[in-house]
């Protein structure tokens, strides 16, 4: 063999021989974090707070995007068929990613075509009642609860206000009526009124109210004591051990997305999750940044759907 032909050969093999560039996030578009809700609450906060830093950490656009509609399906739905390269990712919350696949027939499995990237955040609720109502304490609230019925508010079929106050219905031994709404601003001003009985509200939205003694606070869903409302006890020290139903936000990719860019995603919004400004931002709204490995929050979403599914089962929900 020639030696030029020989030296070509040997190339060629040390070329295909050698190992494959690791994949990486594209540098040549912007990130986009699909959110399923309009802009202005707790879940467009989180992705809008998190984008910024993580634009900054990478020296790249990372855009905000709302595609609200149908409990956060929709943006869901998008980013399921998304190119998998780690551009497009999702924010999603406790709803869509763990609830609404038990409720409505959805084009995607939220566990099987997308890819646990990192916890965002994690929050209670709490349970309050308008001050006409003459209750103090959650013993009181369960007693009137028995003597007559009471309906409860919360941000529609199937969120986690929703969910928490028919999972303490079951717990309690009582049948309190569900009342949904749009959103929960009209929850607010309908408890306010007088014209339903209680609500599972998010801790930034009622903390003015009840600050104001328009609304008293009667326990928080999560295991401990929520920052915001220090004085407030939970439903588990209540008498109901173990009572936990927290609302979450959690981010995830397309289900095809390369490992490797996965992992890159993870350790980038981990990061920023642990950055002490933006755990400041976070906080003061109530929200506690979660940041976690991804198989930690693959199993959590698995151990949250199948609980919601049995609460949905035994509780006859449907969104008629």
């Amino acid at each position: 063999m020639p030696r030029f032909a020989a030296l070509l050969s040997l190339s060629a093999v040390a070329f295909f021989a050698s190992p494959a560039p690791a994949q990486e996030l594209p540098r040549n578009k912007p990130i986009t974090i699909l959110v399923g809700f309009a802009a202005g609450g707790a879940l467009d906060l989180t992705a809008r707070v998190v984008a910024d830093q993580l634009a900054k950490n990478l020296g790249q656009s990372v855009m905000v995007e709302n595609r609200p509609g149908a409990g956060g399906n929709i943006a869901q739905d998008y980013v399921a068929g998304a190119t998998p390269d780690g551009s497009t990712i999702f924010l999603g919350s406790i709803g869509s990613l763990t609830i609404n696949p038990h409720l409505m027939k959805l084009a995607h499995d939220p566990l099987k075509d997308l890819q646990p990237l990192t916890m965002g955040v994690d929050f209670p609720n709490v349970l309050v009642v308008g001050s006409q109502l003459g209750v103090k304490t959650l013993k009181d609230y369960i007693a009137l609860s028995k003597r007559k019925e009471l309906d409860f508010a919360s941000s529609g079929i199937g969120s986690a206000s929703h969910m928490a106050g028919e999972m303490f219905n079951q717990r309690a031994g009582i049948n309190n009526v569900h009342v949904p709404y749009k959103g929960g601003s009209q929850a607010i001003v309908d408890l306010l009124a007088g014209r339903v009985a209680a609500y599972y509200a998010t801790p930034s939205t009622a903390l003015p109210y009840i600050k104001s003694g328009q609304l008293v606070a009667l326990a928080t869903t999560g295991l401990a004591r929520t920052e915001l409302l220090p004085d407030v006890p939970t439903v588990a020290e209540s008498g109901f051990p173990g009572f936990d139903a927290t609302n979450w936000y959690a981010f995830v990719a397309p289900g095809k997305t390369p490992v490797p860019v996965l992992d890159q995603l993870n350790r980038e919004i981990v990061k920023v999750l642990k950055t002490p400004e933006v755990q400041a931002k976070l906080t003061q709204q109530g929200l506690t940044p979660m940041p976690q490995a991804r198989q930690q929050l693959g199993e959590f979403m698995a151990k949250e759907s199948a609980s919601w599914s049995q609460i949905i089962k035994e509780r006859h929900i449907t969104l008629n």
